[in-house]
This record gives C-alpha cells, structure tokens and sequence, in this order.
C-alpha cells in the first residue's frame, strides 16, 4: 500500500521499519518538528524523523496540520491509508479522510482502557496484570474508533514503564504490518462505552514518595514512572530515584530500611533493585550501596 507514516518518539520508529520492510511505499514521514536540546540547547531532530533521513523518506514537520495548505498537502500525497503511531498533533476531519482507506492508529492499551496520552505508565501505576495494542480506526474523538485488531500481554512482576514500552512497541509493529495485509477482511468492532478511563499525562508531582502507602503501590509508583520523570525519596537530605523495585516480605515503620536497600511502607516492603543520584548515572542497588550507606529511614 501507499502509506502516509506520522509518529514521533523511539516508540513509533520500528512501525516505521516494520512497515518498509513489509514492502509498504511510505509516501512521506511527518513528525514533530525538531526541538532544542543538550547542553547547547541546538535543534534536535526527533527519533522519527532521524531514522526516516537514514531510510531515505521524505520527512514533513508541520507545527499544526489546522491549515488549508497543510491538508492540500496531504491530501496530494495519494495515500491508500495513514497509519498513526504517538504522533502528537491532532488530525482534522480533512486529514482523516484524506487516505483513500482512512487512518489507522496503533494504541498502546486494550481500548476501551487507558485512552489517552500515557497509557504505558498508567497500566503499570493501577496495577493492571495486561495491557496490549490495539490497531483502531480513527475518528474526531480521542481514541474513541472502532477497533479492527487487539493482541493482549501480561504485565510483567517488575517491569517498568521503558521495559513494557520497548515489548508493545515491537507488539505494535508486528500488529499493523498483519492488520494491513488483511484489512478489507478485518471488521471494525466499536467500543464498548463500558470500561472506559483515561491516561492523563503524567505530572511530576506524582513522583514524591509516600512510604505509608502500602508497598504493592509504591513498588507500581517506582515501576510505573521508570525511567521519566522516574519516583523519589529523600535519601539523607538528596533526592534520589528509585528506577526498579519488588515487593518483598518484611514490616517496620514506613521509611525503615529493614536491610540492604529493602524498605519499609505502610504494609510490607519494598526491595528496590536500581536508583540514581542526582547528576549521577543509574546503577544496580549493590553498586548504588557502597557509594554510601543509607540512612536509617528514608524520607
């Protein structure tokens, strides 16, 4: 097929390959436009549109695709579809209906649940035993298609937030690739209205953490908000990050440090498996220990 692509983060770039290699014509890339960043503060291409220059694909960053010109511009393109992956611009009605067969979007949830812009993080912070991909045809609301194909998968004990990113995004790939080889067989099953939430964008103010909070849901905070902006504990007066965690037995006041980097919370503990100091780089909790040692309570 002719294959308009729009995403943006490392989460949509093997769709992109996927879709190439599956001898797809991608008619063009559109993504973010580059943004300042390091320490120079110079324009930074996005992964996308990195990897796009690398695979010879014409590449467009419009700031909003609102305008007549914009949506000429696609509409030009001929496409038999769009297929839409963490894109971060919404598409009007025109841009919907450009592609002959529509656009499709990749949804990293099992929709109804979790629509919205973080549904990784907030299937990890609730606790969820699955989570998925679903390939959606995409309409004026957010997230609200029909869907056309689901592949569901277990949330792993101590997984995080990037660990289940990488797994749905190779999910995802390999999902719209077989979703466009069998589409006008595939029937679009609308959404059920029961079961909807929401994955609102995480805020930083969800990071501090509460060690009264009982320890599955401080072990679902350190996990679910790894690696950004990523939960943390005052640690002898210096913030710290807790990047990986288990629930483990033990009891003692909420904070305790029972053993080693195990801690107490409201009820049971936590055992945390990886932190980072402030300007300093991740490290496994062993390493982490004999750069200093810990209080007797962490704050």
């Amino acid at each position: 097929m002719r294959v308009i692509f729009m995403g943006t983060p490392e989460f949509s770039v093997p769709v992109l390959e996927a879709l190439v290699e599956a001898g797809h014509e991608v008619a063009a890339v559109y993504c973010q436009p580059p943004r300042p960043a390091g320490r120079g503060k110079k324009d930074r291409p996005t992964p996308v549109h990195a990897r796009a220059v690398e695979m010879g694909l014409e590449v467009r960053h419009p700031v909003s695709l609102k305008g007549g010109e914009a949506q000429a511009a696609i509409a030009a393109l001929n496409a038999d579809v769009a297929v839409v992956v963490a894109y971060g611009l919404i598409l009007p009605q025109a841009v919907l209906d450009a592609p002959r067969l529509g656009c499709l979007n990749i949804h990293a949830s099992l929709l109804p649940r979790w629509r919205g812009a973080a549904p990784i993080h907030r299937a990890i912070l609730s606790g969820d035993a699955e989570t998925g991909i679903c390939i959606m045809q995409m309409d004026a609301g957010l997230d609200t298609g029909a869907v056309l194909l689901r592949d569901a998968t277990p949330i792993g004990a101590e997984e995080t937030t990037a660990d289940l990113h990488d797994r749905l995004s190779g999910m995802g790939a390999r999902l719209i690739v077989e979703a466009l080889e069998r589409l006008p067989d595939l029937v679009p099953v609308p959404q059920p209205e029961a079961g909807v939430t929401y994955a609102a964008k995480i805020d930083k103010a969800e990071a501090r953490i509460d060690w009264h909070r009982p320890a599955a849901e401080v072990d679902q905070q350190i996990r679910g908000l790894s690696p950004f902006p990523g939960a943390w504990c005052d640690v002898a007066g210096a913030r710290v990050k807790l990047l990986r965690s288990r629930v483990v037995a033990g009891q003692g006041a909420p904070g305790q440090v029972l053993s080693g980097f195990t801690v107490a919370c409201g009820t049971g503990a936590i055992e945390v498996l990886e932190a980072q100091r402030q300007g300093k780089r991740a490290m496994v909790a062993d390493e982490f220990l004999r750069g200093a040692p810990l209080p007797e309570v962490l704050s």
